[in-house]
């Protein structure tokens, strides 16, 4: 029998996640990633402002069916997400061994707390009308209703030092209620997110409800920040562009949420993640005679 020689390895150049494809940067760009340890894992695209463009106008485009849909359903389609991702179990974790210098017990210990994160907010998903709305004690000859309804189009930047976790934390609440998002994924740590957009490909997630960039965040997030067809901005990611991000998104009159900490790692967030990004509507009817 032949030797057979030692293999080289397949080094993967990611691309980005954009209205259901995985396109190219627009740019052509991509840059090395590395594990926590410096050695090379892989390339990631390196997205440019009108990538971001093109993201917006994807999420756009998915808001009026994914907010239409039904609660139940949503919550269907996000335990679906779930699903996948238990699936990719062991790509997950040495994705966030590699990205966060963790031990292999410790690495499957996040990729558990993520999916079950994950699993609690599709479980929600039928139950914030409930709580965050209802009919209110007016004296008058009517009645008065008041739901949620989703903002619409929502820009998260993902924590910097959790690559999964932290990810799924700021996600997940987003398009739970509704909303669609365009998220910028950690520049130091991004092939877990790559890896959950390719979840997002393979469930039954709408294209263009979830899109991901991977790229550098002072070139990311001040056009997604400006842009005028984004509504909401949550700045879990910000870091030190935070200020300038918030002063940014003031020209636009954003709804914004700039944590004070790590608030996405509480393990009973509750609606805490859901409420910054939901718009109540008041509904006032007569009572019949």
């Amino acid at each position: 029998m032949a030797d057979i020689s030692p293999r080289v390895a397949v080094r993967r150049t990611y691309k980005l996640y954009v209205g259901g494809a995985f396109p190219r940067s627009e740019s052509g760009r991509s840059y090395p990633v590395t594990s926590s340890a410096g050695d090379h894992l892989a390339n990631a695209a390196l997205a440019s402002r009108k990538d971001v463009r093109d993201a917006v106008v994807a999420a756009r485009k998915a808001f009026p069916g994914w907010s239409g849909r039904t609660a139940y359903n949503r919550g269907q389609i996000l335990y679906r997400i779930a699903e996948m991702m238990e699936g990719r179990r062991d790509q997950f974790a040495d994705e966030v061994a590699a990205a966060d210098g963790l031990g292999r017990g410790r690495a499957q210990a996040v990729v558990s707390a993520a999916v079950d994160r994950w699993v609690y907010y599709a479980g929600w998903a039928d139950k914030i009308g409930q709580v965050l709305g209802g009919a209110n004690a007016v004296s008058g000859p009517y009645f008065n209703l008041s739901e949620p309804e989703p903002t619409g189009v929502v820009g998260v930047l993902a924590p910097a030092g959790s690559s999964l976790l932290g990810l799924v934390s700021v996600l997940a609440p987003v398009i739970t209620s509704g909303n669609t998002a365009v998220l910028v994924a950690s520049e130091r740590a991004p092939l877990p997110a790559v890896t959950l957009a390719e979840a997002l490909a393979t469930s039954d997630l709408p294209a263009g409800v979830a899109n991901v960039l991977t790229g550098r965040l002072p070139e990311l997030a001040p056009p997604l920040a400006g842009h005028a067809d984004v509504n909401a901005l949550d700045l879990a990611g910000a870091g030190e562009l935070a200020a300038e991000l918030e002063a940014l998104a003031a020209t636009t009159l954003k709804r914004v949420l700039r944590p004070i900490g790590d608030d996405w790692a509480d393990p009973d967030p509750g609606l805490s993640r859901v409420r910054p990004f939901l718009e109540v509507k008041t509904v006032w009817h007569p009572l019949g005679r």
